[in-house]
């Protein structure tokens, strides 16, 4: 059993991890494939394989490159217009005009993917987004944008902002389409999350994503996910493709209690990306097992507080923490949190405090936050008063240190 316990000045935090290394971490970590997983191979120069009931990475590989999204970057489109309407600032039925500029860009006269409806109707906004989502349709792309923000740079601007709330810190939107810009990018693991919102914000406007075809102007579009057609449990998400990025996916299934995303980039043929990402969905539904670190409400660590009635407060996740594991895998698991402190009393109970993160190896797998588990009042005068002059020293220490 390894245990490492942080208290004192020098370490703000402290705790008892049964099984696993627990540090304190400030900064970001690189990630590597595990070595449990070296031994999968996908042909995909990029790869992101993501367990959605646990939070476990399973898989990645060049997961943080940001490269061109393709249509993948329509997810962010559709996001936009599923929280306006959960907002109440669209209506399904209210009616957007297909305008020369989406007829000519997005529609027919563009040779890409499309809606092909015909230029200067009026279509209702529930039939853009199936326009969108399983015809691939830049003419419902542009239109949509154009009536959320007035003009697609500005709802471009609006899906960055969108991005950095959703905590898509590598992504950059440059158009609501997904047609090649060389400084519209996303990363992987970006389009996993923003995939992974989709799924748990919008329940009842995901199901869209598996709808198997959809007509318009008399024109029977297939959905273009092969996932849909036979994978069993697929229900989505998005595919694409520009000559620059090559073949993307965006995919994810549910099978036993369990739901995976699976996210390919950068492959050469449409036969390759539906083959790699059957087999990265079939090694993660039968290759890994659970295995739970913390159970709900138990303390991961307890951070230090200064100035209040107590000088410790416990940090819990919202929920169990579990991880997948690779069946017989033998790869050591370290929890580290992280946390900007001291905390400063009083503290509310849930306050956020940190960040748990558990490694399976050099694999980062789990990434969670921990709030306060206890309010903290202001201590009285005395505490105080032992805390400042605690903290004091601690800044000389640091003074000295740095001198040395």
């Amino acid at each position: 059993m390894l245990i490492r316990i942080l208290a004192g000045i020098a370490s703000p935090l402290r705790g008892v991890c049964a099984g696993l290394a627990l540090t304190a971490l400030a900064g970001g970590e690189a990630e590597a494939a595990s070595a449990a997983a070296k031994d999968f191979k996908t042909a995909a120069p990029i790869a992101y394989l993501y367990d959605v009931t646990s939070g476990s990475v399973l898989y990645a590989k060049q997961a943080d490159l940001p490269s061109p999204p393709a249509s993948l970057a329509t997810l962010m489109t559709v996001e936009l217009a599923f929280q306006a309407l959960d907002d109440g600032r669209l209506k399904p039925d209210q009616t957007f005009k297909i305008t020369e500029d989406a007829w000519r860009r997005g529609g027919a006269p563009s040779r890409g993917s499309a809606m092909f409806a015909k230029l200067n109707s009026e279509v209702a906004v529930a039939d853009l987004l199936r326009g969108v989502i399983v015809q691939s349709g830049g003419d419902a792309a542009i239109t949509l944008a154009a009536g959320l923000a007035g003009s697609e740079p500005a709802f471009a601007e609006l899906m960055n902002a969108r991005a950095r709330e959703l905590g898509l810190a590598r992504s950059t939107f440059r158009n609501a389409t997904g047609q090649p810009d060389p400084e519209q990018r996303m990363t992987a693991r970006d389009v996993a999350r923003l995939a992974e919102h989709l799924v748990r914000s919008y329940p009842d406007r995901y199901p869209t994503f598996r709808e198997p075809e959809f007509t318009w102007n008399k024109i029977s579009q297939r959905n273009r996910n092969p996932l849909l057609a036979d994978y069993a449990g697929a229900d989505g998400l998005k595919t694409g493709w520009t000559e620059d990025g090559g073949f993307s996916l965006a995919g994810s299934a549910f099978r036993d209690g369990r739901r995976l995303i699976v996210v390919l980039m950068g492959l050469e043929t449409a036969k390759a990306r539906s083959e790699e990402a059957k087999k990265l969905l079939d090694w993660g539904f039968s290759a890994f097992e659970e295995r739970q670190i913390f159970a709900a409400d138990e303390a991961v660590a307890e951070a230090r507080v200064f100035g209040g009635e107590r000088r410790y407060v416990p940090l819990v996740a919202s929920g169990p923490v579990a991880l997948l594991t690779p069946k017989g895998d033998d790869a050591r698991i370290v929890a580290r949190v992280s946390y900007d402190g001291p905390l400063q009393a009083p503290i509310a109970r849930g306050t956020r405090v940190g960040t748990l993160r558990v490694w399976r190896g050099e694999t980062l797998t789990v990434e969670t936050a921990l709030t306060a588990s206890e309010d903290v009042a202001v201590g009285d005068l005395g505490r105080r008063a032992v805390d400042g002059a605690l903290e004091l020293v601690g800044d000389l220490f640091g003074q000295v240190a740095a001198k040395i």
